[in-house]
């Protein structure tokens, strides 16, 4: 029978040992890069379509758009970081810029940029209040004890 292989997180945990907090802003900033990603690449397959294989070669634009939706879902994993939320304010511009290509792609762009724009402004507003939240109920069980 095979042994269980554990995480570092998973080794280092002890009893009592209180759940980290995961960040609602990378959550936030995941969810709509994903999105978009999604988007991107269906930009791709209509620009594919619109341009065609004989009238020009509409498959740069397919890779393109395939490209640029692999590295917002790759973002998604350095968004802890703030080079991370600097890449990802960067994919909205590249979004809109979208719109070069396919006019559509101005209006869709905007309107993910500002779900990003909230998503990630609100995110961090409220990792704040969590923050300042776990510090309270820390000060409050040192003071009365835990229940």
């Amino acid at each position: 029978m095979a042994q269980k292989r554990y995480t570092k997180k998973q080794l280092a945990w002890r009893p009592g040992q209180r759940k980290q907090q995961r960040s609602i802003a990378v959550m936030f900033g995941s969810s709509t890069l994903t999105l978009e990603a999604l988007v991107v690449v269906f930009a791709g397959l209509a620009l594919f379509g619109k341009h065609g294989l004989m009238e020009g070669g509409g498959l740069p634009y397919l890779l393109t758009c395939v490209v640029i939706g692999v590295v917002m879902i790759l973002t998604c994993a350095f968004l802890r970081y703030p080079w991370g939320i600097a890449l990802g304010w960067s994919l909205q511009v590249v979004m809109i810029a979208l719109g070069i290509l396919e006019p559509m792609m101005y209006f869709v762009g905007a309107l993910f940029g500002c779900i990003w724009a909230y998503g990630i402004i609100k995110g961090k507003q409220m990792d704040r209040e969590n923050v300042q939240r776990a510090r309270a109920q820390a000060e409050w069980e040192a003071q009365h004890g835990e229940a």
